[in-house]
């Protein structure tokens, strides 16, 4: 994969996982997190699709590997919300 392939999936992944975030309303971190959770979010949506039998909806190809921006987003959803459900929310006392 060229540099330049790299960046891109980057960014969709990072616009991918600040959708997930938005949609289920919690944060884990900034734009390098939310990359991240795109990318995971990517494999582990990939996945249950395949599991499901489900077909690949919406992918963009960079440099000849598609990436399933659907799939990254649900998956970016199931990952945001099993952190949001064992992570505290903290609380500021005044």
């Amino acid at each position: 994969m060229s540099l330049l392939g790299l960046l891109v999936l980057l960014i969709i992944a990072a616009i991918c996982g600040a959708i997930g975030q938005l949609l289920v309303g919690y944060s884990v971190g900034g734009c390098l997190i939310s990359s991240v959770v795109g990318l995971i979010g990517a494999f582990l949506g990939n996945w249950l699709a395949r599991q499901l039998g489900l077909p690949m909806l919406l992918a963009v190809n960079i440099d000849g590997q598609p990436f399933p921006i659907v799939w990254s987003i649900v998956g970016s959803v199931i990952l945001v919300a099993i952190a949001a459900l064992f992570t505290r929310r903290r609380t500021v006392v005044v």
